[in-house]
Formats: C-alpha cells, sequence, structure tokens
C-alpha cells in the first residue's frame, strides 16, 4: 500500500536584509526602512515590476467592529506609503467574508453577525480608513484610493459552481496545514465547515480584483500569509495571472509581546471607542526600546527627523515618546486634537491644574454628599482593575485626590472635594488620570 503523500505546507518567505539592501523600487525600499516589509512571495520580481511604473494593490479588513484597532494601523500605513509613490490601493472591505468568519488568530467561532450590523460597521470603518488613504487624488497622491465590498461578488456566487470552479483548486491535505486550521485542531477547538471556507473565499477576494481592476499585489500582516499564498497561486491556475503577496510582521514590543491591549480593552482607531487623550497617553507610556520602531513604523516624519530622535537618551527619550504620540494621534484624530491631548498631559503631569481635556465620569450628587470611601471611587473609575487592586495602590502612595496624596483607601470623597466647577480630579500613579464629575439633576 502506498503511504499518504504530505501534505505541502504554505512557505513561509522571509525577506533577508540582504535583500533589502538590493532593493530599487523606491516604495519597498521606504517599506522596507519602516520596518512594514516582513515576508514577499518573489521580492526581486516584486521590485523589477514596481520600478516599471504604478500598479494596484489592495489590503482587505473584516467588519467584526464599528472601527479598525491599532493592529490594522500597521497595514494601513502599508497602502498609504505605495500611494504616496504613485501606485493605486484598494480598500477592500469585508462585507461577504465577515458572514463566514475568518479563523485566524483566533482559538473559537468569532460571533456571527447580522447583516445590519455588517453594515453600520463598515459605514463606520469606511470613515476611519479615510485618514489615512486619499480618496480624492489631492496634493502628491497621484492616483486616488478605491474602496470596495466583497459582498458584491461573494453574495451572488451561485454556490455549486464556485466548488466547482474555485474549490477544485484547492486540498483538504494543504488547507489542514493552515495555521489558523492547526491551531484550533492541536487545540481541540472546534472549526466549523463555515469558517473552513473562508481561505477559498479569500483567495477568490484576490482573483476577482485581479480581474476587476487590474490588482497584482495583496498585502497584510504575517497572520494572513497562509491566505494570501492561496491567492496568489489561485490567480495561476484559474487565470495564468502574476499575483503578488508581502506582509508586515505582527505589532510585537520589545519583549516579544503582542501590542495594541489595554485594561479596557484594544486600541481603537475610532475616537468613540477610545478617546483622543487615552490614545495619545497610550502611546506615550510605551517602552523605551520601543519609541525608536515606532515612531518608522506610524509616523510620516522624514528619515532625518527619526534618526534624531531614535539616538536620544535618559530623560531625552520623553521627546520622542511626546513626538510619537502626538504624530500619531494628529494622523488618528488630526491636528488638533493632538495637540489639544498633548497640552491636557502637560498639565496634568505638571499639576497646575486638572486638564480640562481628561476623560471623565460622572456620579450621583448623593453619592458625594453621603461620602464615597477612596479606594470604592478609584476602584470604580476605570484607572485601574478593581477595588481590591486600588485598597493596595492607595496604600503604596500610588492614589491623589486633586494631585494630593492620600494614603488611607477609607478615607471619604464628598463634594467638599470638589473645584469650583464641580469637579475633582483623581490619579493612579503619574500618567492615569480621570476627572469625576457630579450628574446634572442627580
Amino acid at each position: 500500500m502506498t503511504a499518504p503523500r504530505p501534505a505541502e505546507a504554505i512557505p513561509s518567505v522571509s525577506v533577508t536584509q540582504a535583500q533589502i539592501e538590493g532593493l530599487s523600487s523606491p516604495a519597498l525600499r521606504e517599506l522596507a526602512a519602516r520596518g512594514l516589509l516582513f515576508q514577499c512571495t518573489d521580492l526581486a520580481d516584486l521590485d523589477e515590476r514596481l520600478s516599471e511604473g504604478p500598479i494596484t494593490a489592495y489590503i482587505g479588513y473584516d467588519l467584526t467592529a464599528p472601527s479598525l484597532h491599532v493592529g490594522n494601523l500597521v497595514t494601513l500605513m502599508i497602502l498609504r506609503t505605495l500611494q504616496r509613490h504613485g501606485h493605486e490601493v484598494i480598500v477592500l472591505l469585508g462585507g461577504g467574508t465577515t458572514k463566514v468568519g475568518d479563523p485566524s488568530g483566533k482559538d473559537d467561532m468569532r460571533q456571527l453577525l447580522d447583516v445590519d450590523t455588517i453594515e453600520h460597521n463598515r459605514d463606520r470603518i469606511a470613515g476611519v480608513v479615510g485618514r489615512f488613504v486619499d480618496f480624492q487624488g489631492a496634493g502628491e497622491t497621484k492616483k486616488p484610493a478605491v474602496m470596495v465590498d466583497n459582498a458584491e461578488w461573494l453574495d451572488e456566487l451561485a454556490y455549486i459552481g464556485f466548488l466547482r470552479e474555485v474549490g477544485r483548486h484547492f486540498t483538504i491535505n494543504r488547507m489542514l496545514t493552515m495555521e489558523s486550521v492547526q491551531r484550533r485542531l492541536d487545540r481541540s477547538q472546534p472549526l466549523t465547515f463555515l469558517e473552513f471556507n473562508y481561505m477559498l473565499l479569500q483567495a477568490y477576494d484576490f482573483v476577482e480584483l485581479a480581474k476587476r481592476y487590474g490588482c497584482t499585489l495583496q498585502a497584510g500582516g504575517s497572520d494572513q500569509w497562509g491566505n494570501i499564498i492561496n491567492g496568489v497561486e489561485l490567480g495561476r491556475r484559474m487565470s495564468d495571472t502574476r499575483l503578488f503577496g508581502l506582509t508586515a510582521p505582527l505589532l510585537l514590543n520589545a519583549a516579544g509581546e503582542k501590542m495594541g491591549k489595554t485594561v479596557g480593552g484594544a486600541v481603537w482607531l475610532s475616537a468613540e471607542l477610545m478617546s483622543p487623550y487615552d490614545f495619545w497617553q497610550y502611546w506615550r507610556n510605551v517602552d523605551d526600546a520601543d519609541v525608536e520602531k515606532l515612531l518608522r513604523l506610524f509616523t510620516d516624519l522624514p528619515v532625518q527627523e527619526l534618526d534624531r530622535l531614535a539616538a536620544l537618551e535618559g530623560q531625552a527619550v520623553n521627546e520622542a515618546k511626546e513626538t510619537l504620540a502626538t504624530e500619531l494621534t494628529a494622523l488618528v484624530h488630526g491636528r488638533e486634537e493632538a495637540d489639544k491631548a498633548a497640552a491636557t498631559a502637560r498639565e496634568t503631569f505638571a499639576g497646575d491644574g486638572a486638564g480640562a481635556g481628561l476623560p471623565s465620569i460622572e456620579l450621583p450628587h448623593l453619592d458625594l454628599a453621603e461620602g464615597t470611601p477612596f479606594f470604592v471611587l478609584l476602584g470604580g473609575s476605570g484607572l485601574v482593575d478593581s477595588n481590591s487592586a486600588a485598597r493596595r495602590l492607595i496604600k503604596q502612595g500610588g492614589g491623589r485626590i486633586n494631585d494630593v496624596q492620600e494614603t488611607d483607601p477609607n478615607r471619604l470623597v464628598t463634594t467638599a472635594d470638589l473645584d469650583e466647577d464641580g469637579v475633582l480630579k483623581l490619579s493612579a500613579g503619574k500618567k492615569k488620570h480621570v476627572l469625576v464629575r457630579v450628574a446634572q439633576g442627580a
């Protein structure tokens, strides 16, 4: 009996420093210099093609939330860079694939969303993306970006015909080697047949965009490498089309841990889910070892300025951190909000005032009229995880009321602590603050 042939694994083609040094395309050279180039299907050929003239590239975003988050920011910067170099970019919104759910990076099946929620998320995400790429073709941009929803073709698929046309190019053996599939199987987590179809749909997206828009490059995060490879190979098999794929590295800190999470959840790119001040503070508080990488990834600063900031040491590194926080907040929320967040932080850290731009919470008047223990107030403020954490912090000297240290967790906070505007400031350590206001009419 003949032994079964082993499944062909998805190749991982990491870009080497020697390859980077040999690049001639300005777009690829900048992507590499900014730390946005990690894997590529055929770097030499793509470099040659990009050097010959403009190409069309795309990145897809599923509509699982009403905003993109900092993990998506890396790929948005790829689009921004390609467009700045005169290439046409397509933002593909996954109105169709979101109905299936991408198993990549998940141990459990993603919650299935109804059509109304998907459409709501699509409209909100479209507004976020417009801050990073130019859909008008103004300024230095040579070609306006295009936004497409893959529901345009996926909702119209005749499933049996799709399986005959596309499914025959995929083997179960190969699909089982996909990292997203292996992780679920290794941990005995169920993988539905619905999710198993996701890789076919994403590969078909690339083929469809190549046919409709002449798109020849798909980019994404490295967790999408297997799906990107599938699209490149499907284009060759179905229509003998030469397609390329590249990825950026996942956003990790210097310790190798995934970035982009706070106590309150993801670092969102929407002001409604994360205030500009909190967004600014997240980047101001990153570890010193991560500042240079993040400046290169997430700002449009010229290389000379990046090199100057990267050379700062000791206390001077704070200048680089504040530059990172302000430039990135300006990119996401606008220059006015960035400057306001920076000014609020300076005011707060200097202890010269409450800081009008700080996040705030409201309490019924009765809570302060009768008095609320400091640890309860701090524990419910969102600055710490729990009342017990608040107790520990206060006893250790890390709790402040109106910039005055208070070490008694049971100290009653009352209306007498409010300033003339009816506000008091709580602090957890030196960098976390919130304003407490009395609810009107309460």
